[in-house]
């Protein structure tokens, strides 16, 4: 399977879950697609959080350099990248530039201790919560400008990448966190 038929897998079995979650979170039969794609963010928020949190401030410069990992994300890097992206859709979505300096999809040089990158990352949620909530039946597969590159995406595809790029980098920060020992808060 190519890697982009296995992502396209990922992203609707994201979806789906996400749609299972939000079917038992909101009995209004009328849902939106906002409140469903929200629903999704609020999923993946709720499991990488707590996961950026569970590493021990002396553990968020680790990456794993036994086997093939040579130029790994650190635990630290990898928490700020997506915080980072979840700027960059958020604002792709809202077509405006991203309310916060984030350097670049690596995130900003200037967070540096655990309470600022883990504060980014809430900041950033905050946000790509703001530019989901916007998307709508009338909006959702407009072209906007892509955030990556030359071209156009749409608002949903934007949306839906949230929980897909999120979730790729949680499964890598519950290796870290096994790693070092720590059992993921969603996994206690």
């Amino acid at each position: 399977m190519s890697k982009r038929l296995g992502c396209l897998a990922f992203c609707l079995l994201a979806l789906a879950a996400a749609g299972i979650a939000q079917d038992k979170m909101v009995k209004d039969e009328h849902r939106t697609v906002a409140q469903v794609l929200d629903g999704s963010v609020k999923n993946v928020e709720h499991e990488f959080v707590p996961a950026a949190e569970a590493m021990p401030e002396d553990k968020f410069g680790f990456a794993p350099t036994e086997g093939e990992f040579k130029g790994v994300r650190t635990f630290a890097q990898q928490i700020k990248h997506v915080a980072a992206v979840n700027y960059i859709f958020g604002a792709a979505i809202l077509g405006e530039k991203t309310p916060v300096d984030i350097g670049d999809e690596n995130g900003p040089a200037s967070a540096k201790t655990k309470a600022e990158i883990v504060s980014f990352l809430k900041d950033s949620f905050v946000y790509v919560h703001k530019a989901v909530q916007t998307v709508n039946e009338k909006n959702l597969v407009e072209p906007v400008k892509s955030p990556f590159g030359e071209g156009t995406v749409t608002r949903l595809g934007l949306a839906t990448s949230v929980a897909a790029h999120c979730f790729d980098h949680y499964g890598q920060m519950v290796e870290y966190l096994r790693m070092n020992g720590i059992v993921p808060p969603a996994s206690r």
